[in-house]
């Protein structure tokens, strides 16, 4: 996957993300992404070669839930 072709899949699958977690918190939206950007989560996940863009955005928001409360998060294992 070249370059612009992972922008543009990060580009829909973050907003999804940060959608879910306003929608679930008492957060504005512009605080959730301000925080989102600044996880470990999206850290890994805006490197390519992690794989996380492989995961549904509701999967990725549950990992980002484990890291706020415990600091890290697992990845799931592969059916």
């Amino acid at each position: 996957m070249n370059e612009n072709q992972f922008s543009s899949l990060l580009a829909i699958i973050v907003p999804e993300i940060v959608a879910q977690i306003t929608k679930n918190s008492n957060i504005s939206e512009e605080q959730v992404t301000l925080r989102f950007y600044s996880s470990k989560l999206y850290a890994e996940l805006s490197e390519e070669s992690s794989k996380l863009w492989h995961y549904s955005p509701l999967l990725l928001y549950t990992m980002y839930q484990d890291e706020l409360l415990t600091g890290g998060y697992e990845y799931p294992e592969e059916a």
